[in-house]
């Protein structure tokens, strides 16, 4: 079944901004790892949603296990099923991650990841064969299949070398692949991307780096609304980016950056998201009143070019929010 475009790209900022909470909520033992720049390189120029996550930090609080089974979509879990399935303990042995959605007409086969850790290929490859697992060649790299490896949305995983793997659709792995081979431009040469990448990497232990598109379908669902209020669409449509990082030294808070076209979009835009809400504070009290309070403490600001969201969440709002499963997807409560 085909994943809608903006439910991805919400999916994975609820994704992002509960594992930051996640990571927040002792102070942390260690700074916050920092994505190398090969990874980084890895993926393909036209990427158009890319984030990353310290998962050896995240998995040290007992909030995490419960956040990730419900939040995290079900191509992720895939990807443990392969792991756990190879001998790899995915709770231990993965440390890093980093994920991202590449543009094309459909988003629901662009999925691709690199999974940093510490792997026996030799010993996993043996046990997909003995389950005789789907296995395709490329760039002279075996490929297994969760699934028939046919499908549009089956994940596909393959051991780059015994610190680093990479899983994804296939059409998306196939791109890394010809990127790691020098066939193809990488993320290093996306002139949008990599200087905002390099902005909050090292800095959080999850972030996130959103094109045009990315951001436009997120402003979007952040500000439903946006046709109610004057110009707000037309800016919305003229973002070009935005950065979502996540402040863990003291308090949870996550900071959304809207790049804008100009000083005077991210005015417009800040008052028609201060208004929008609101709204939403209003809807979710009458259902749910923890997201509603969550909400309370959102402040917007407009700095120069950006318009920028800070989402302060204390301990007991985010243990609220996992008991009223505010951010399972629909249907799953």
């Amino acid at each position: 079944m085909k994943t809608n475009s903006r439910a991805l790209t919400i999916r994975s900022l609820l994704i992002i901004t509960l594992l930051a909470a996640v990571t927040a909520l002792c102070p942390p033992p260690a700074a916050a790892g920092t994505l190398n720049t090969s990874v980084i390189g890895m993926f393909p120029k036209e990427t158009g949603e890319f984030a990353y996550a310290d998962m050896k930090l995240a998995r040290q609080y007992s909030w995490f296990p419960a956040l990730r089974d419900q939040l995290l979509p079900s191509r992720f879990r895939d990807f443990e099923k392969f792991l756990t399935n190879s001998g790899t303990d995915p709770n231990t042995q993965v440390e890093e991650v980093a994920w991202a959605t590449l543009n094309g007409a459909d988003l629901s086969d662009q999925l691709v990841g690199v999974a940093l850790g510490t792997f026996n290929p030799d010993t996993a490859e043996a046990k997909f064969k003995a389950q005789k697992l789907p296995m395709l060649q490329s760039h002279s790299y075996k490929l297994y299949a969760f699934g028939s490896g046919e499908g549009a949305g089956d994940i596909l995983f393959v051991f780059l070398d015994s610190s680093t793997a990479a899983f994804g659709n296939r059409k998306a792995l196939e791109k890394l692949l010809d990127v790691r081979s020098g066939g193809s431009e990488s993320l290093l040469s996306n002139n949008l991307m990599f200087p905002l990448i390099g902005e909050v990497n090292g800095h959080s232990t999850v972030w996130a780096i959103l094109d045009k598109r990315f951001t436009n379908l997120g402003m979007t669902q952040l500000l439903p609304q946006a046709d109610q209020f004057p110009d707000a669409a037309k800016i919305i449509a003229r973002l070009h980016a935005m950065v979502i990082s996540v402040d863990t030294s003291s308090d949870i808070s996550t900071h959304f950056q809207a790049v804008c076209d100009s000083p005077a979009d991210a005015n417009v835009l800040a008052a028609a998201l201060q208004a929008g809400i609101m709204y939403r504070k209003y809807q979710e009290s009458q259902g749910d009143p923890a997201l509603a309070k969550a909400l309370d403490g959102v402040r917007v600001t407009p700095s120069g070019d950006r318009l920028k969201v800070d989402a302060p969440v204390s301990k007991e709002q985010v243990a609220d929010l996992i008991r009223s499963h505010a951010f399972a997807p629909p249907g799953s409560k």
